[in-house]
């Protein structure tokens, strides 16, 4: 018996394309290879709009005959959350800043209140400034030190290039300093009359530091910086102590801090330590010990150092406990606390400055995540964190770091009925091809009948960590029977570097092999229905989708792959195309090497299509993405359509957004639903 999805496939028509296009050859160590839709990486081509149409069309036709449990499930999501709700505040100065929201509004209104005062004073209202825009997002903001300007970047399109603007708070009106194509970060000098920001290059590459005073012409903004070498972006910061702006110039597999007087912004940046090929280092500053660096220099899970001024030795500062990697540390002036990741999980530690004590954060649940919250200001004596687990709401806690007493600041209210005591969650344990033991958290509602339809989630890539986290939209799924799992591969950090190196590079197969695996593991532990198995992954995590599909397609029912990473052979190969030198340390170079060559080309999911039946897959893009091109997956949907014409394959590109889909809450709400929807027919007889 048919499913209700594949009922619904059945009774519509797949798109029909008929374009003449002659295939793009491409050269390669191997030799030519031939790329069959090449056409559609011209965006100006009537017929990649029309392409590009058709597939909307046709994931509207499917996804409109579940309409009703779509929006069964929408409004669930609205009677679950607290839609007119309120961010704890964050003090700094003289005030106390925070965000709210309000009902049927899609976007946060940023306000603050006088320390002591109850007049609020709104100072953007992003549902205001979203008014004729598709998308709409605010990549940064800054308040300056004197709090009357707060600067912003706007991005109204996806394509996270961004326009500043300038509030003067004191008049509530825009200062005519607008600067067009800036990337994230802004900081200001201790003057509050002068901004560092950074400019992309047409790569997307942030190449350039600029100041630019208030009042000024942008035209004669001074370049602070430029970083030459297309491995390296440069993002700009400021030490938490006020004393120092840093620029970081990054690669992948390195580091170098760059240092400006937050006093004497006309001096040139100097740099802390010269870039070495492998070494990583990031920087904070305390006015007593000096700057404090976390480094890899002579251990690979980093450690932390100081040192008393630029170009001294550093000096071991803190000792490490073996198997636990240094994720960060939050500089205060008379604590340090530091967030280590342990067995795959994040825990906290304090510290006083002095490091004559030390004290960890207890957490109330072995599987959860626990991380610094805001914390602005450098003489505070309470600490902010926040904790979450797959069963707990995100909460807010501020510990007295005298006396170590936490108090609960704000639990994110979850509407209804809603018991963390009704769910479980857990961590298991599946081994990998090599005999790699991989870890997996579990979520799922008490009673459920076991084995049941399953959500196994998956990234892997960059270092990046997904860690076990509360959703209430998740709840839907978890209230019809489903168990939610998080596979955590390698090529993501949950497990410290070693973790990471053996999932890229020559070792990025490992990611591919370790979610098999753990899909197999809930398969044969009882948890998951083995006609029930569904995947999702985007950008990266989307690589791993197609990948998965390809490799396994027998294991999955259903396979949503957001954003999809899946043309990554003839990406890495261009370096024309945005980011992709950069990605040579995360991928490898299949120009120069044999060997990335030949793995790339097996694992590509674009040069892998095959004439088999793929699990559902449901496919999503974005026309203005500048980290995935929109072509990447629509070339991989059209190729699937030729050579597995029995696969079910819906295609959907925004062609307003970019890499994050949409930006106002209430259409991502929407979007979620109908991923819900199409997951709940794929099992549904």
């Amino acid at each position: 018996m048919k499913t209700r999805l594949e009922q619904i496939f059945a009774s519509h028509p797949k798109p029909a394309h008929h374009f003449e296009f002659a295939p793009l050859v491409r050269n390669g160590l191997r030799g030519e290879r031939i790329d069959p839709f090449g056409w559609l990486e011209d965006e100006e081509l009537p017929e990649t709009k029309e392409f590009l149409e058709s597939e909307n069309s046709y994931f509207s036709a499917i996804t409109g005959d579940l309409g009703e449990l779509t929006a069964e499930i929408f409004d669930e999501f609205k009677l679950r959350i607290k839609q007119t709700d309120l961010s704890v505040p964050v003090k700094k100065g003289p005030f106390e800043y925070y965000v709210r929201t309000e009902e049927n509004q899609q976007y946060e209104i940023l306000c603050r209140k006088k320390i002591g005062t109850e007049a609020e004073e709104i100072l953007l209202d992003e549902n205001q400034l979203a008014e004729g825009h598709e998308y709409f997002s605010i990549g940064s903001s800054s308040i300056s030190p004197d709090h009357r300007m707060l600067a912003y970047i706007v991005d109204t399109d996806g394509s996270e290039r961004h326009t500043l603007y300038v509030l003067d708070t004191m008049t509530m009106s825009l200062l005519e300093d607008v600067i067009e194509d800036l990337y994230y970060g802004l900081v200001w000098s201790n003057d509050s009359k002068t901004l560092f920001y950074t400019r992309p290059d047409k790569a997307m590459r942030p190449s350039k530091v600029y100041t630019h005073t208030l009042g000024s012409d942008p035209t004669s903004d001074k370049l602070v910086m430029e970083e030459q070498d297309d491995r390296f972006f440069l993002d700009i910061s400021k030490t938490k102590d006020d004393a120092w702006v840093t620029i970081d110039s990054s690669s992948k597999t390195s580091t170098e801090s760059y240092l400006i007087d937050a006093n004497s912004i006309s001096a040139s940046p100097i740099s802390f330590r010269p870039r070495s090929d492998g070494l990583e280092y990031y920087l904070e500053h305390h006015r007593e010990l000096g700057f404090i660096i976390v480094t890899n220099d002579i251990r690979e899970d980093f450690r932390i150092a100081r040192a008393s001024n630029i170009g001294d030795s550093w000096q071991e500062l803190i000792p490490i406990e073996d198997g636990s990697k240094v994720e960060a540390i939050e500089i205060f002036e008379k604590h340090l606390v530091v967030l280590y990741r342990t067995n795959g999980l994040t825990r906290l530690e304090v510290i006083s400055a002095d490091l004559t004590d030390s004290r960890k954060i207890v957490t109330a649940e072995d599987v959860c995540a626990i991380y610094p919250g805001a914390n602005p200001e450098y003489d505070s004596t309470r600490f902010r964190y926040e904790y979450t687990s797959m069963v707990t709401p995100h909460s807010i806690f501020e510990i007295d770091l005298e006396n170590f007493e936490a108090t609960l600041l704000k639990k994110t209210e979850v509407l209804g009925d809603y018991n963390s005591s009704d769910y479980v969650t857990f961590r298991t344990w599946a081994q990998s091809h090599d005999k790699t033991m991989v870890p997996i958290s579990v979520v799922h509602k008490v009673g459920v009948s076991l084995p049941a339809p399953t959500l196994l989630y998956g990234y892997g890539s960059y270092e990046h960590s997904v860690d076990p986290t509360f959703s209430a939209l998740r709840l839907s799924l978890l209230d019809r029977g489903f168990v939610f799992a998080i596979a955590h591969v390698r090529g993501g950090g949950e497990m410290g570097r070693s973790w990471y190196k053996g999932g890229r590079l020559l070792e990025k197969k490992n990611t591919f092999y370790d979610f098999i695996h753990c899909a197999k593991h809930l398969i044969d532990s009882g948890l998951s229905r083995v006609d029930g198995l569904c995947a999702r992954g985007g950008s990266a995590g989307g690589l791993l989708m197609g990948a998965v599909a390809t490799m396994a397609a027998e294991l999955f029912n259903t396979v949503i792959a957001e954003v999809p990473f899946v043309d990554c052979l003839n990406t890495i190969s261009n370096p024309e195309m945005p980011l992709t030198v950069t990605e040579w340390e995360e991928w490898g170079n299949p120009l120069e090497s044999l060997e990335t060559y030949d793995l790339m080309a097996s694992y590509a999911p674009y040069e892998n299509v095959g004439n088999f039946k793929y699990p559902n897959l449901v496919v999503t893009a974005g026309l203005n993405d500048p980290r995935v091109s929109y072509f990447e997956p629509a070339k991989w949907v059209a190729r699937i359509r030729e050579k597995s014409p029995k696969s079910n394959v819906i295609l959907k590109c925004d062609m307003g957004f970019g890499h994050s889909g949409p930006s106002g809450r209430y259409e991502a709400w929407e979007e979620e639903a109908g991923f819900y929807a199409l997951l709940i027919a794929a099992i549904s007889r």
